[in-house]
């Protein structure tokens, strides 16, 4: 958690020339004249940081697009239906593979998919009502974005079952992902239509910027894993949220250890 000593020992090291608190679990350093040093002075205490415009504001983003799994949620929904069905390792082992960019989410999805042929259809309301849980965060990120007027989406990987449901319970404005084929009340281990992959996730977020009259520096994306990286490319600012290595290197801003609530602290 954070100190008195870790705000005032990175302005020393920034030469800010104050500190404005932002709550209990995050400040603001003024007017920072160096940069050398916070990274690996933050890496080692554990602390999010981000150098962020004073003027930027939630108020910046019209359009804020989110994965699902890992990130709007703590859990890998996948994963957890490999678990009922006896194989969440098998499981668990592709989509980790996946999300580190080893392996192509299309294939990746056909195999896991697959491994969940027989599964009850029961097994997707149990997933939900019994291992769903919102990252912590999410309802106070998604609040003041209805506040700002903010356009919201959850484009995902994952399956419609749940992000349906994710959407209507958060108020999402829309939600796109995949379908489970089930026949006679049983997953069949296959999916239908076509897999809503990476390529799907960066033509629903740069569509929907377009519809809207949006330039890139108007819409926001968080995401997690491998298949988020051409979403995040659509929008001008990306916020790797607990995410792979590849993916922090390549976003924006990265939180690593607070919650989605932490998105406020960068943009008020």
């Amino acid at each position: 958690s954070i100190t008195l000593r870790h705000s005032e020992t990175l302005a020393r090291m920034t030469g800010a020339a104050g500190i404005a608190p932002l709550g209990a679990s995050a400040f603001r350093l003024v007017n920072v004249n160096e940069r050398e040093g916070v990274a690996a002075y933050c890496a080692e205490a554990a602390l999010d940081f981000g150098f962020v415009a004073p003027e930027a504001a939630l108020a910046d983003f019209r359009l804020v697009a989110f994965d699902m799994d890992s990130t709007l949620i703590t859990i890998e929904c996948v994963d957890e239906l490999g678990a009922l069905a006896g194989k969440k390792d098998e499981v668990a082992a592709i989509t980790a593979a996946a999300m580190r960019g080893e392996v192509a989410f299309d294939e990746s999805l056909r195999q896991r998919a697959a491994l969940l042929s027989g599964l009850p259809e029961k097994a997707l309301k149990q997933v939900y009502e019994e291992r769903l849980r919102l990252t912590e965060g999410v309802e106070p990120l998604v609040a003041r974005l209805k506040e700002t007027g903010a356009r919201t989406l959850l484009v995902s990987g994952g399956f419609t079952y749940f992000t349906e449901r994710l959407r209507k319970r958060l108020g999402f404005d829309r939600a796109t992902s995949n379908t489970l084929e089930i026949v006679r009340r049983r997953l069949t281990g296959h999916l239908k239509g076509e897999i809503f992959d990476a390529t799907g996730k960066a033509a629903v977020v740069r569509e929907t910027r377009r519809e809207m009259g949006l330039s890139r520096d108007q819409v926001l994306a968080i995401g997690d894993g491998a298949n988020d990286l051409a979403m995040m490319a659509e929008a001008g600012t990306s916020i790797a949220f607990h995410a792979k290595p590849l993916v922090r290197a390549k976003a924006t801003f990265c939180l690593n250890h607070v919650g989605l609530d932490g998105v406020l602290n960068l943009f008020p």
